[in-house]
């Protein structure tokens, strides 16, 4: 059903009139016009060997889709709404729009959709107009970049660029984190023997110069070569300014990247098993979006992060009310340092135009980076907002470290990481790279490989970043033999790494 946004603010009558009365119609119109006839098939998931997919009588639904035809009868109908949206765009200030927008995606969405089930040549190019002219009004940053031909149709050029059943790693990096995403890629390929494509995305020469681009092409000893993505080719740069955006350029590297089945994962992320195992997970089949969660910290401590987010999400799935952000008012939902996405899932793809919106500059200079901390919060909030299916892990973030006993005999687990683990509770990954400390440059050159790790228990979080923190409470649990051997692994080939990325001429660099 076509989503309906709230009409808001004094406007001249009769486009607010125009806008109800097409809106209302067009709902009605495709409520009780042939629909999609959908058949629903049962496919077993496979458990592969160090796969996530753990339950062997879990079945997953696909859905087998005969399309109908079907003519609009009144083409202005959808012409009104699309000018409705163009004529009154979202203006800042920007945090009371963020539900709006969504509403205004789902549309968007539903057009699209429509668009691709419609065997009617006149009905499917109203809707892919009226989608191109919207979907730019809502995000500008679709459009060319400066000194490339315009195109009046970016969405359809964008969903042409990605190769059908592709999947593949995306590590958005910089000069900056160049050292981390070496050790990230040397894992990868030569520790976890992963074969799926790698793209380190990037903004301009100035962000990643074309040496580091060939240092870091060296460091690959094994499997396809390394891709490169100057996400300045792809989108709009004027209202991003990716250059200088930290965080901002993870939404625009997987919405840009070629791959239609996104891993995206940060340059310090550190692996326990091949990325491959993430496009089995449950909840990625499921939903076509895996998320996990960051760590449970700060009960009832910013009411005014926990307040907006009610205002802009009226409606919650059924996803949110698992949030214990969202039922118990605690201050940290999402670890976006490991993201799963199907863009082939129209839902995905709207939802994913949401979260570069929201890490767009005016945006998170004002809103996002200030109620939360980065682009953490920005993906489950926009798969939210537009009515996107999305799961999180289980849990919410553990950690991996050394134990620790206290004057009581009590043991804690303590490091500088946020741990996650797969389906069947195993080690999966965690962030912070594979120094001890990567945030004292005092550190800069100290590695430990892990012993233990806790999960669903009680934080004791250091007071600054760049301190300790841990988890007591809980079971330590030994990392396995496996486990423990791909962390040596791992350390013993990021210090042979160190010597490619930062030469015997240079001196090593802290990050």
């Amino acid at each position: 059903m076509i989503s309906v946004l709230a009409l808001r603010g004094l406007r001249p009558a009769w486009i607010s009139i125009t806008a109800v009365a097409a809106a209302a119609l067009l709902t009605l119109f495709f409520l009780y016009s042939p629909r999609l006839l959908t058949t629903t098939s049962r496919v077993v998931v496979p458990d592969p060997v160090n796969h996530i997919v753990t339950d062997p009588t879990y079945v997953a639904s696909s859905t087998t889709k005969v399309t109908a035809s079907f003519v609009i009868p009144d083409t202005t109908l959808i012409d009104h709404l699309a000018q409705y949206f163009i004529d009154y765009p979202l203006q800042p200030p920007y945090k009371e729009h963020f539900g709006e927008l969504g509403q205004r995606s789902r549309v968007l969405r539903d057009w699209i959709t429509l668009a691709d089930q419609s065997e009617d040549p006149t009905s499917k190019n109203l809707l892919l107009n009226a989608t191109e002219r919207v979907a730019v009004s809502l995000y500008p940053f679709l459009g060319k970049p400066e000194g490339q031909n315009a195109t009046h149709k970016p969405v359809a050029d964008l969903r042409a660029s990605f190769e059908p059943g592709s999947a593949g790693v995306v590590i958005p990096t910089s000069n900056h984190t160049l050292r981390f995403a070496a050790h990230l890629v040397g894992t990868l390929r030569s520790v976890l023997n992963s074969t799926l494509p790698i793209q380190i995305v990037y903004a301009g020469d100035d962000d990643l110069s074309p040496d580091d681009r060939v240092r870091l092409s060296s460091t690959v000893e094994s499997g396809p070569p390394l891709e490169f993505l100057d996400i300045l080719t792809i989108f709009d740069d004027s209202t991003l300014q990716l250059q200088t955006g930290g965080w901002a350029i993870k939404a625009f590297a997987a919405l840009g990247s070629r791959f239609e089945r996104v891993i995206l994962a940060d340059a310090d992320a550190v692996f326990f098993q091949p990325p491959e195992v993430l496009l089995d997970h449950e909840a990625y089949v499921r939903t076509g979006a895996l998320l996990f969660h960051d760590r449970l910290l700060w009960q009832d401590v910013f009411p005014e992060r926990n307040e907006w987010y009610r205002s802009q999400i009226r409606q919650p799935s059924a996803a949110l009310d698992k949030s214990l952000v969202w039922t118990k008012n605690y201050a940290e939902e999402g670890d976006s340092g490991l993201v799963v996405l199907d863009k082939s899932r129209t839902d995905i793809l709207v939802a994913l135009f949401h979260i570069c919106w929201q890490n767009s500059y005016e945006v998170r200079e004002e809103v996002t980076y200030k109620i939360t901390y980065g682009d953490k919060e920005t993906w489950w909030l926009g798969l939210e907002l537009t009515g996107a299916s999305y799961e999180f892990s289980g849990h919410y973030g553990g950690i991996v470290g050394r134990d620790q006993v206290d004057s009581r005999g009590r043991h804690k687990v303590c490091s500088f990481v946020i741990a996650h683990v797969d389906a069947k509770d195993r080690l999966l990954w965690y962030n912070g790279s594979l120094l001890k400390n990567k945030g004292k440059s005092g550190m800069a050159n100290e590695y430990e490989v892990p012993t233990n790790w806790m999960i669903d228990a009680e934080w004791e979080k250091g007071a600054r970043k760049e301190d300790m923190s841990c988890m007591k409470g809980g079971e330590s649990r030994n990392l396995t033999q496996y486990e423990f051997e791909i962390m040596e692994r791992s350390i013993k080939l990021a210090k042979r790494l160190d010597a490619v990325i930062y030469p015997a001429s240079r001196e090593t660099e802290s990050t």
